[in-house]
């Protein structure tokens, strides 16, 4: 008994044990963007197969590669042994969720990249040979509608399991009673479909805004293009407002059942209902990231006030404090 006393991680050592440092909330918070984005591109391909439209938003694959190559590289600096890495590809291991998001990321890369090649771009500041490969292939496979389905519902399917991942990954963690849930995944889902609808909003601002100016032939016209800028900003208005309102109500389940669990829990839930965590929650997550978004957007949608960037803007700060505040507040709280 003195053993395990004095040498396991005691209550006064476990509350305090810190292994995460800024590395993981980024690369959670650009995950589950990207995450959102494939489900958004994989909605648009498989609606535009059905409808024979052109899909409206063909730059989401484009950035999702960006927005991954970002979170990995952040990934890859809070590892301890770098150049070890490539072994967590030897085998797969069943039972752990970080077994399956390593392996999830590797699929997400070629899905994305097959979606950005259904649309080119019409021009890119380097490279136009290969982008003329690319059109090439693009032709190839619009041909055979089969395959653009396919890579819709890749798209669809592999969003869905990484922004389910990036929540599982805190939530298997049954020595942090702040995460060990199972609505996490759900939470962190929806968070990224709201983030990805904002950025796709502030995109399609930037867009119109080049269109009203006269710079409709810009280089960022060639490569962000849209059929419809105005189309699109409203579109991710309505869809965010789905998506945060679902968050909010997904929140509201998990504080329940983290007050209404046993001692650790309620103890847990103590650091954002009163403790260190309550100002940075309750005030960058519900008030900034959905609360006022969602007044200020569906003042936009019923025409009451002008349409701004700042319903975007909050809805993109919130999701990264959502994502900070749980994996610090998750630390600084364990089992007594």
């Amino acid at each position: 008994m003195d053993e395990i006393t004095s040498t396991r991680m005691n209550p006064g050592i476990d509350p305090t044990l810190h292994i995460w440092g800024w590395e993981i909330p980024v690369y959670l918070y650009l995950g589950g963007i990207v995450a959102g984005l494939m489900i958004l591109a994989g909605y648009h391909i498989l609606k535009a197969g059905q409808q024979q439209e052109k899909v409206s938003y063909p730059y989401a694959p484009v950035l999702g590669v960006a927005l991954l190559s970002l979170g990995m590289g952040a990934l890859f600096l809070d590892l301890a042994n770098k150049l070890l890495v490539w072994r967590l590809y030897l085998t797969f291991a069943w039972a752990s969720p970080m077994s399956w998001g390593s392996w999830i990321l590797q699929l997400v890369y070629p899905a994305l990249i097959a979606a950005a090649i259904l649309h080119p771009p019409e021009r890119v500041p380097f490279g136009q040979p290969l982008l003329e490969r690319v059109r090439s292939w693009s032709v190839w496979i619009h041909e055979r509608p089969r395959l653009v389905q396919l890579i819709g519902l890749a798209n669809l399917a592999l969003g869905i399991a990484l922004g389910i991942y990036t929540g599982i990954l805190l939530g298997a963690f049954g020595a942090r009673p702040l995460w060990n849930s199972a609505i996490l995944g759900p939470l962190f889902l929806f968070s990224g479909l709201s983030t990805a609808a904002a950025l796709m909003h502030l995109l399609a601002m930037v867009q119109r805004r080049k269109i009203d100016d006269g710079f409709a032939d810009a280089m960022l016209a060639g490569v962000f293009r849209l059929m419809d800028p105005t189309h699109c900003r409203h579109i991710m208005m309505r869809f965010d407002t789905s998506f945060l309102t679902i968050e909010l109500g997904i929140i509201g389940l998990w504080l329940i059942g983290l007050v209404s669990g046993s001692a650790v829990q309620q103890q847990a839930a103590a650091a954002i209902l009163g403790g260190p965590w309550t100002a940075p929650f309750w005030a960058g997550v519900i008030v900034v990231g959905i609360l006022a978004p969602l007044l200020l957007q569906g003042l936009e949608l019923a025409g009451r006030i002008r349409h701004t960037a700042i319903p975007a803007i909050l809805v993109l700060i919130g999701g990264l404090v959502l994502r900070w505040v749980l994996v610090e507040a998750g630390q600084a709280t364990g089992w007594n």
